[in-house]
């Protein structure tokens, strides 16, 4: 699973950018969503790279992202992020679980940079250090 965060916000970007954003549902700053890595999803994040954030993020912390920051659709019951997470490899989706399919985090501690590429900055491919930038957004 790809974990992918919009780090730009709203001025100044191009139409097709915007509607790239929407159709991942980035539709504000510091959101995240979490796609598997189809030959569609993967054109849409090389066009969005100088505007978001990804990498591979691993179970345990999606699982705690799931149990922090996910919302439930309808507001009524709890989340058992282990099942969410069972279900969502299998191939269900976020709405057939009662979640929203985006998860809105806190703006990072320690701060970053985000004019810059991933070895000086946050943008583009984090790799394995999404999980870091994600920990420290929760």
């Amino acid at each position: 699973m790809i974990a992918i965060i919009r780090i730009c916000g709203r001025i100044g970007l191009e139409k097709d950018i915007i509607e790239t954003l929407n159709r991942l549902r980035l539709r504000k700053k510091y959101a995240c969503v979490i796609i598997k890595p189809t030959k569609e999803n993967l054109g849409m994040i090389k066009k969005l790279r100088n505007f978001v954030a990804y990498g591979e993020i691993n179970k345990d912390l999606f699982e705690k992202l799931v149990e922090k920051r996910g919302q439930i659709i309808n507001k009524s019951g709890k989340i058992d992020s282990k099942k969410v997470i069972e279900e969502l490899e299998k191939g269900e989706k976020y709405e057939e679980l009662n979640l929203k399919p985006f998860f809105r985090l806190h703006p990072p501690r320690k701060g970053i940079k985000s004019k810059l590429h991933f070895p000086k900055g946050v943008l583009g491919d984090n790799k394995e250090k999404i999980n870091e930038l994600i920990k420290r957004m929760l």
